[in-house]
C-alpha cells in the first residue's frame, strides 16, 4: 500500500559534501513536498561523500520497510511499497513485487532504481561538484541550484503542450532527467553510470487450452500477491467499482483471495455502471454504496475555481509534468483506510495506444506512433517538431510495432503521466493499485500482444477468480474475442451480450465546454505570455486557437495555460488569493 515518500540522495565528486548543500536540501523540502509542512517528518543518513534524505507524511513508523532500513553498512529506502516488505533484503532485484523505486546509500556509493513502469520515478542531475538523485524533479533541481531561481528546459515542454504530459525522459527543469523504466543509476567514487535492463519480451501466442492456462498462471499469481498485504489492514478495502473490465477483475481478485472489501460506484441508478456494479455486488455478496453525481443538468451555469488556483495546485503537486486540464486529487489528512481502483488496467490489454487501433498492420501502427509524438504539428515551431521527431524515431525503428506501442504506454502514459498525477492521491494515504505492480507489469508484458488485445486473457482471469460473474454483462463494447466469432466449441463459455454505454445527452463538463468567460481567462494568460512560449509554439497558430469566443480545443488551451503559468513563475510561490470564481454557462 502506498503513501508519499520523498527521497533525495547527494554524492560528492570530491571527498565531501559542502554543509551548505545539506542545509539547502533541508530548506527546500517544504517547497517540493506538496503537503502541509507540519505533517512532514524525515530521516537522514550521512556517510563518506554520500548523504541520503528521506521524508514522509506517514503519521508514524509502523509502515514496513521503514523510511531508511539499515543494510550492509549503509541504508536502503523504498518509495512506494513492496508486496512483501521482507523483500527489502532482495533489492534492487528487478523481479520483486510492488509499486516502488529503491534508494541505496553507503560510503562513496549512491544508487537508485526504477521498476518496470517507473510509477515511482527517479530523477537525477549533476553539478560541477555533485551528483543529485531524487524522487521529486523540483527537489532535485532546487538541490542542484545555487539559489532558488529555476532554469527551465523550454524545448522539453513542447510535449506538455501537445499531450499534457511528458513523452520523453525530460523534465521542465534544465539539467534534470527522469531515469528510464527498469533502470538503475549508480554513483561510485564520484562517477555516475546509468544502466537499463530490457523489459520482458512477449511469448508466442498460446494455441491450446493448456497453453493458455499456463500463460495466465504467472499473471494470476502476481495479481494475487498484490492483495496479500491487505490481510493486515485494520479495515476492509474500498474498491471503486464500475461495469467495465478493469475493476471487475479486481472485485473477482479480492473475492478469490477471501479478503473483506466493499464497493462504491458513482452514478445514477439508471446508468450501466450502477446497474452492473449492483449485479456484481449481489453475486459476490458485497456491501455496495452508490454515490449519485451532483444534479447539474438542469442548471444554467456553474461557478468554478479560477484557473490560476487550479494551475498553482497542479504545478505544486505534479511539478509541471501534468496539465491543469486534468483533475488532480486534492490534499486530505493521511488515512490508513485502503482504497483500490482500476488505474493502469490497460497494461493487461497491451496498452491504451494499441486499444485505439482497429488496423494492426505495421503501417497503421507506425502512423499511431507518429501521431502520438507529433500531435497538432501546425501549432508548433519547426524546432519543436524536429525535437518530437527525434523522440519518436527510436520507437518507429522498433521491429515489433505492437510491442513498441505497449512500451510507449508503460514508459510515458503510466511512467510519466500517471506517476505525476498519482502524487495527489498518495498524499491522502493508502491506495492499492494492482495493475501498477512490478510483477504484474512484467507478467503482462510476457503475453503475446495480439492475444492480450483480444481480451480473452482478462476474461479468463475473471472466470478463474470469480466464476459467479460469468453471466454478468460487460458495459460499453463486447469482449473483443467475441466480436466476429462464429465458431463455438461445445465446452467454451459464451459471454452474455454487453450493456451499451448510456448516452444521456444532457450532461456537460466545464472543462470540455469552457464557455466565453473561462476562455477569456485562459486566452489572457496564454496570449499575454507568448514571448515565453515562442521557442516551441507558432504565435499565429496560438492566436487562431483562441480566435473564437469559446475555444474549440479546450485540452490544448489548458496545456498552453499550464506551461505558460509554469514559465512565468506561478510556482514556487504563494498560493493565489482573492480570485473570483468564473461562471461557466451551459452551452
Amino acid at each position: 500500500m502506498d503513501a508519499v515518500r520523498v527521497y533525495l540522495g547527494l554524492a560528492a565528486k570530491g571527498s565531501a559534501i559542502d554543509p551548505r548543500v545539506l542545509d539547502r536540501a533541508r530548506s527546500v523540502i517544504e517547497t517540493a513536498f506538496p503537503v502541509p509542512p507540519d505533517v512532514i517528518r524525515g530521516q537522514e543518513w550521512h556517510g563518506q561523500g554520500v548523504s541520503l534524505f528521506a521524508w514522509s507524511n506517514e503519521p508514524d513508523d509502523s509502515r514496513r520497510p521503514p523510511l531508511l532500513h539499515s543494510q550492509d553498512g549503509g541504508v536502503i529506502g523504498v518509495n512506494g511499497h513492496l508486496a512483501d516488505p521482507a523483500d527489502v533484503t532482495r533489492l534492487p532485484d528487478p523481479e520483486v513485487g510492488g509499486c516502488f523505486s529503491t534508494w541505496t546509500a553507503r560510503d562513496r556509493e549512491l544508487s537508485a532504481a526504477t521498476a518496470a513502469n517507473r510509477i515511482c520515478p527517479v530523477f537525477y542531475a549533476e553539478t560541477t561538484g555533485l551528483h543529485v538523485v531524487g524522487s521529486r524533479a523540483l527537489l532535485v533541481h532546487l538541490a542542484a541550484q545555487p539559489d532558488e531561481r529555476l532554469a527551465f528546459d523550454v524545448m522539453a515542454l513542447q510535449t506538455m503542450v501537445r499531450s499534457g504530459y511528458f513523452l520523453s525522459d525530460e523534465t521542465p527543469y534544465l539539467g534534470v532527467a527522469a531515469l528510464p523504466p527498469n533502470a538503475r543509476i549508480d554513483v561510485r567514487g564520484g562517477s555516475r553510470t546509468v544502466t537499463r535492463q530490457e523489459l520482458p519480451q512477449a511469448a508466442p501466442a498460446p494455441t491450446t487450452r493448456r497453453e493458455k492456462r499456463a500463460a495466465l498462471d504467472e499473471l494470476a499469481a502476481a495479481l494475487m500477491a498484490t492483495v496479500e498485504p491487505l490481510r493486515a489492514a485494520a479495515e476492509p478495502v474500498n474498491l471503486a467499482l464500475t461495469g467495465g473490465r478493469d475493476t471487475r477483475i479486481l472485485a473477482a481478485l479480492l473475492h478469490a483471495a477471501k479478503l473483506p472489501f466493499r464497493v462504491t460506484t458513482n452514478g445514477l441508478d439508471t446508468h450501466p455502471d450502477v446497474i452492473l456494479a449492483r449485479r456484481i455486488a449481489a453475486e459476490l455478496k458485497l456491501e455496495h454504496t452508490v454515490i449519485a453525481p451532483p444534479q447539474t443538468e438542469d442548471r444554467d451555469a456553474m461557478l468554478v475555481e479560477h484557473p490560476l488556483e487550479r494551475a498553482w495546485e497542479t504545478l505544486r503537486t505534479c511539478e509541471g509534468m501534468t496539465s491543469a486540464y486534468e483533475s488532480i486529487v486534492g490534499y486530505l489528512p493521511y488515512s490508513s483506510t485502503p482504497t483500490m481502483s482500476g488505474q493502469g488496467g490497460e497494461t493487461l490489454r497491451a496498452g491504451s495506444l494499441n486499444l485505439l487501433q482497429s488496423d494492426l498492420s505495421d503501417k497503421a501502427l507506425l502512423r499511431r506512433i507518429g501521431a502520438t509524438f507529433l500531435k497538432d504539428e501546425r501549432l508548433f515551431t519547426t524546432a519543436a517538431n524536429e525535437h518530437a521527431r527525434q523522440q519518436a524515431r527510436p520507437w518507429q525503428e522498433r521491429e515489433n510495432k505492437l510491442e513498441a506501442l505497449h512500451h510507449i504506454y508503460l514508459s510515458y502514459r503510466v511512467g510519466r503521466w500517471q506517476a505525476s498525477a498519482r502524487a495527489g492521491a498518495l498524499r491522502r494515504g493508502d491506495s492499492v493499485r494492482p495493475y501498477l505492480d512490478n510483477r504484474v507489469v512484467r507478467a503482462a508484458l510476457s503475453l503475446d500482444q495480439r492475444w492480450a488485445l483480444s481480451e480473452e486473457p482478462i476474461y479468463s482471469l475473471v472466470l478463474r477468480f470469480a466464476p459467479r460473474l460469468r453471466d454478468v454483462p460487460i458495459e460499453g463494447k463486447p469482449w473483443r474475442f467475441v466480436e466476429g466469432q462464429t465458431k463455438r466449441w461445445p465446452w467454451s463459455h459464451v459471454p452474455p451480450p454487453h450493456l451499451p454505454t448510456a448516452r444521456t445527452g444532457g450532461g456537460w463538463s466545464w472543462r470540455t465546454s469552457p464557455g466565453p468567460a473561462l476562455t477569456d481567462v485562459l486566452r489572457e494568460q496564454v496570449l499575454g505570455s507568448l514571448d515565453a512560449l515562442e521557442p516551441i509554439v507558432n504565435p499565429d497558430e496560438v492566436r487562431a486557437l483562441f480566435a473564437e469566443p469559446v475555444v474549440t480545443k479546450p485540452a490544448a488551451a489548458w496545456n498552453l495555460y499550464t506551461v505558460s503559468t509554469l514559465l512565468t513563475g506561478l510556482y514556487p510561490g504563494k498560493r493565489p488569493e482573492g480570485l473570483e470564481r468564473v461562471t461557466v454557462h451551459r452551452p
